[in-house]
């Protein structure tokens, strides 16, 4: 009982590790935008980010942490090893795009390398096939695309609401909007994102007889948002360089349009119980306010290269997790 203790100690405790790391490789989702228009410098920008990401405990239940802890594997099938293993996966992979630059998933990273583990473990039966494991993979495509329309829209809005407004003028009046608009979108970013960990506890809790059943406990809540608001105050200034300056030009309404369309695709999904990716929907947004003004004003290239790396993050990270667990079934059988 005494190992049992220990091991889901260390378990929970790397958990929080990788809550942490997703609010510092986010932090840039949250802060790109008020950071390249200048609203906010980066200090400030993670401050006012991280408030935001653990003023969501309690807001929108906890039906993501569900997905993700019962809602892909069988937990009938898992024990703590997996989930230790799938954490590994996850955070090395997180590690790697963070040091490319490159805004990959957290959250997809999570889910691969947690379904790695438990494929090493216990075959593929270890997945529990259905729409929640469909919905998960289909909305690698569809986040962005929603975020980008949607970007879109708000920006054809905006320039028809301002059009006797000159330039600098809509600026001076977006600069005071997108505090709004940032604190909305790290808002939407903490309530998705630390329910992912959530998940992930309460699993290991039941898988080790702690819990009776998938409940969420207070204390955990409150430990996953307070570990992704740390993880954002690091910030990933490599990631924050890429969204906020390379992938367009932006400017403060262009800004808010982004932080807005991304935080209502978020927290559209997160009322559908989805785990989706912030990354991929903020991405998806600032393509949508650039290409507005000429579609050559994105850099489609670099867009590219982002794609890939959210298509891979599955595969890789479910590899990292398998080989992870592998490693650990050397050590301890």
């Amino acid at each position: 009982m005494e190992s049992v203790t220990l091991l889901v100690i260390l378990v929970i405790a790397v958990a929080l590790i990788f809550d942490y790391i997703n609010g510092f490789h986010d932090a840039a989702n949250s802060i790109a935008t008020v950071v390249a228009t200048r609203v906010l410098s980066p200090g400030q920008a993670v401050a006012w980010a991280a408030f935001w990401n653990f003023a969501s405990a309690f807001s929108f239940g906890t039906g993501v942490a569900a997905t993700v802890g019962s809602g892909l594997i069988d937990l009938s099938k898992v024990d703590e090893y997996v989930i230790l293993a799938g954490l590994l996966g996850a955070i090395v992979w997180d590690l790697v795009t963070w040091y490319w630059g490159l805004p990959s998933s957290s959250s997809h990273a999570l889910i691969g390398g947690y379904a790695g583990a438990a494929i090493a473990k216990a075959g593929w039966e270890a997945l529990i096939w259905g729409a929640k494991w469909r919905n998960t993979l289909v909305f690698i495509f569809i986040a962005p695309l929603i975020g980008l329309a949607l970007a879109y829209v708000l920006m054809i809005a905006v320039y028809w609401l301002f059009r006797k407004s000159t330039p600098a003028k809509m600026d001076g009046y977006f600069r005071k909007a997108q505090l709004v608009s940032a604190a909305i979108f790290s808002y939407s970013h903490g309530t998705n994102d630390a329910q992912k960990t959530m998940g992930i506890i309460t699993g290991v809790l039941v898988t080790a007889k702690i819990l009776p059943d998938f409940n969420v406990p207070v204390w955990v809540i409150f430990a996953a948002h307070g570990a992704i608001a740390l993880g954002t105050l690091s910030g990933g200034w490599r990631i924050i360089r890429t969204m906020g300056g390379r992938l367009t030009r932006l400017r403060p309404r262009s800004g808010f349009c982004a932080e807005t369309a991304a935080a209502i695709s978020i927290l559209f999904s997160t009322e559908l119980r989805m785990p989706v990716s912030t990354t991929h929907t903020v991405a998806g947004a600032i393509a949508g306010v650039g290409s507005i003004q000429r579609f050559k004003a994105v850099r489609w290239g670099l867009a590219t290269t982002i794609l890939w790396a959210w298509i891979l993050t599955i595969p890789a990270s479910a590899a990292v997790g398998w080989l992870a667990l592998k490693v650990i079934q050397l050590f301890v059988g």
